[in-house]
């Protein structure tokens, strides 16, 4: 999977195994007696020169992570986030009424808004600065302290403006205020002469920041995806009905990128209501209408927007925001979403005499196929970290949920029909919780009766899900090698016939009738798709092991897209990796280590073994031609293993379902088109095989 992430897990003895190039050393020293000699030398080499203390930005340049999140791309783009959120914030506050986003072919990006702009004038605390130098050079700096200044806001802590000024190589500003135009310059957080007054303007105002990332901070090749910044200008434009943003990118940047403009503008006075329908208008909706309205001003009590329907044949979602910010890790503002429409339905039940059929479906029912949308404001936010991936105010689930009820209930009551559908469809949902739950716990005798293949799982002898492991492999031969190193306590093994069939270009007919699929779907016992229970998960830990070469990656490439496909829960509960089995072993006397891959051969060879020495260098053909010992050693003992989990990255999802369909889709001219374009990087690697 093209966009797929990955974290590596691995233990320490797996560092021995393969022989890794880092060797640590201990220092062992002895704590010498009070008013030792020794002592005092001790606490002589340690001063008060030794304490450093950072000033300024400084801190920011040193641990970046601490501010964005790290240094990759999200954390990149975080930079973006910030400066426009500013801008949003003037927006919320009724001073500003346009943004523009302007991506330059020289890498820099220029945000611009019409609000009341930065101030400039000495600031009382340090009058031989202006506000603005303060404001970017200066941590917990800002005008978001004081509700006074901005009722609601998405900036808090007074950091962000000044954590993207110091991780800029060059950041310029421009300020429009009072008819008169203002312009200082940056370079990684330091100012570059003092503020410039550059005369009298007529009919402009707000601030403008054009910035580009430092690639001593986040590598040489750092740049901004228009795909991203794009998705996410439209996303603020959605929030907040009241304001234009303006998209322009260098055409120069798009080549090779579809479906984004060079320029574009977006204004939707519908909000949140026009993205929920153009996010499901392939769907079928158990009831016609969206369920959408707002509540409250950007005031003191809170504000609150939202857009819910329910789909029939698709997976819902939930997206939230709190003062523009999105929460990808959900929140409190959710739970009070999750109250509400739970509360409405349970009350329309009674009304129309079917409050003893609802009496068991919890908002967990209520949420399956759900698509929402959810947009909260709130005075003085408390958000875990500084990236506000999860809401933690508590006073936003009051704010939410008295915002919902009522509309819901005159939503519900206003439309009997599709209520009364959406109701059954919910009482259905809690059903077959119900019928799940009151089944016996399918033992693992009767999942290997069921598969009909007693030769081909082996199963392990533990019956507790956690810690227990579920090993997928290619072929008799391998399963055979797999099931004689495993651990028969804690290990299973599946092994399947080559490669299985691509779900993603297969219609559901095809992938309901598939055996090896079915034997699959049935050893893990959770279902898939939206009938996927995690409870039922029968296997804390899914291991895809395949050879170690060009084939075993393509079925490894066919079980990801299966599970991505199928059972994507699986994934985001991190419970699906990779093994990684060795493809060489180098002998050389008593001594053997195993190398990975080419690379770590020629790497091993250097540093494990003398220049004349005559190594023996023999390659696994297959998982199937190592012994069972071998196998054991190197892929599946988990003290000396080294395994890869697969992950989701939650803004990545649409990349990586567009990748997917791209490269394991119905359309070939789609994977001709990506091979076309790497070819070149392929060559050489076709060469060597």
């Amino acid at each position: 999977m093209s966009k797929q992430q990955k974290q590596n897990v691995k233990s320490k003895s797996a560092d021995d195994l393969f022989a890794a190039s880092e060797t640590k050393t201990s220092e062992t020293k002895g704590r010498p007696g009070r008013g030792s000699s020794r002592a005092s030398g001790a606490e002589a080499g340690y001063t008060a020169a030794d304490i450093e203390v950072l000033e300024g930005l400084e801190p920011v340049r040193r641990r970046p992570g601490m501010y964005i999140g790290g240094t990759d791309e999200k954390a990149l783009h975080h930079l973006f986030a910030e400066v426009i959120d500013n801008c949003m914030d003037e927006a919320l506050a009724g001073h500003a009424t346009f943004i523009v986003v302007e991506l330059a072919a020289d890498g820099f990006l220029t945000v611009t808004d019409n609000g009341r702009g930065i101030p400039v004038d000495p600031h009382p605390k340090f009058p031989k600065k202006s506000a603005l130098e303060v404001i970017m050079c200066t941590l917990h700096s800002g005008g978001k302290f004081d509700s006074k200044v901005y009722e609601t806001s998405g900036g808090l802590h007074g950091v962000g403006i000044s954590v993207v000024n110091a991780l800029s190589s060059r950041l310029e500003v421009e300020v429009a205020r009072s008819q008169n135009l203002y312009k200082m310059t940056f370079e990684r957080g330091h100012p570059k002469g003092k503020l410039e007054d550059l005369g009298r303007i007529a009919n402009r105002r707000g601030t403008t920041i054009r910035f580009k990332p430092d690639t001593e901070i986040f590598g040489a090749k750092a740049a901004f995806k228009p795909q991203r910044l794009f998705k996410m200008t439209r996303s603020k434009a959605y929030l907040f009905g009241g304001v234009e943003i303006r998209w322009r990118c260098a055409p120069e940047l798009l080549k090779g990128v579809d479906d984004i403009p060079a320029e574009a503008t977006f204004h939707f006075p519908g909000g949140l209501k026009d993205y929920l329908a153009a996010a499901i208008h392939k769907d079928t909706l158990v009831h016609p209408d969206i369920f959408s309205g707002k509540s409250g001003r950007n005031g003191a009590h809170g504000a609150c927007e939202w857009a819910v329907a329910w789909t029939a044949d698709a997976d819902g979602f939930l997206s939230s925001y709190c003062n523009t910010v999105p929460t990808p890790d959900g929140g409190t503002h959710e739970s009070g979403m999750r109250s509400a429409l739970l509360r409405g339905l349970k009350d329309h039940a009674e009304r129309v005499g079917q409050g003893k059929r609802a009496g068991s479906i919890t908002s967990e029912d209520v949420m399956v196929g759900a698509a929402v949308m959810l947009s909260v404001f709130v005075r003085e936010p408390e958000f875990q970290g500084q990236t506000k991936d999860r809401l933690a105010t508590a006073e936003a689930s009051r704010i939410v949920e008295q915002a919902i009820k009522d509309p819901f209930d005159h939503w519900l009551s206003g439309n009997p029909a599709q209520a009364n559908r959406l109701l059954d469809f919910v009482i259905e949902r809690a059903d077959e919780r119900l019928r799940r739950r009151a089944e016996k716990e399918t033992s693992r005798k009767s999942a290997v009766k069921k598969l009909r293949l007693p030769g081909k799982l082996a199963d392990c002898t533990d019956t507790a899900t956690d810690g227990s492991e579920l090993f997928i492999v290619e072929g008799d031969s391998a399963g055979g090698s797999a099931k004689q190193a495993r651990d028969r306590k804690t290990q299973a093994v599946l092994p399947l016939r080559g490669k299985i069939l691509n779900v993603a270009s297969a219609g559901r007919d095809k992938v309901t009738a598939n055996a090896q699929l079915a034997d699959l779907i049935q050893a893990l016992g959770c279902g898939t798709g939206t009938n996927y229970r995690e409870e039922d998960l029968r296997y804390s830990r899914v291991i895809i092991m395949t050879d170690a070469d060009v084939d075993g990656a393509h079925i490894a490439s066919l079980l990801i897209t299966f599970f991505y496909r199928q059972m994507p829960r699986l994934i985001d509960e991190g419970h699906l990796y990779l093994a990684v089995p060795p493809l060489y072993r180098l002998t050389h006397g008593s001594k053997t280590v195993y190398a990975r891959d080419d690379a770590h051969k020629e790497a091993l060879l250097k540093s494990e073994f003398n220049a004349n020495a005559k190594v023996d260098v023999g390659r696994f053909k297959g998982l199937g031609e190592m012994m069972p010992a071998q196998l054991k050693e190197t892929t599946m003992d988990p003290a000396k293993r080294t395994m890869l989990r697969v992950v989701l990255l939650a803004d990545d999802r649409e990349d990586t379902a567009d990748s997917v369909e791209r490269l394991m889709g119905t359309k070939a001219e789609a994977r001709f088109a990506f091979i076309s374009d790497k070819a070149e990087f392929a060559s050489e690697d076709l060469l060597d095989v």
